[in-house]
């Protein structure tokens, strides 16, 4: 799943690594950015991060509630 954000400067993919399976944290979650360097939120173009599936649910879980909580008051 690709997720864009910053006016699409930043591309977000998270997916399950099959060719990690025998790792606990296969989960990627990968981010792309594509602008100036000047604008630049990271370091290099491209970083991955790999998560457990706990991880990665428990960032979900964040996500959703931050969402829900930001709904509350509009």
């Amino acid at each position: 799943m690709s997720i864009y954000l910053l006016d699409h400067s930043l591309k977000v993919n998270v997916y399950y690594e099959h060719k990690d399976c025998e790792y606990n944290d296969n989960v990627c979650v990968s981010i792309l950015e594509s602008c100036p360097d000047e604008e630049r939120i990271f370091l290099y173009d491209l970083l991955n991060l790999y998560l457990t599936p706990e991880e990665a649910r428990q960032l979900a879980e964040a996500l959703l509630n931050a969402a829900e909580e930001s709904c509350q008051y509009e």
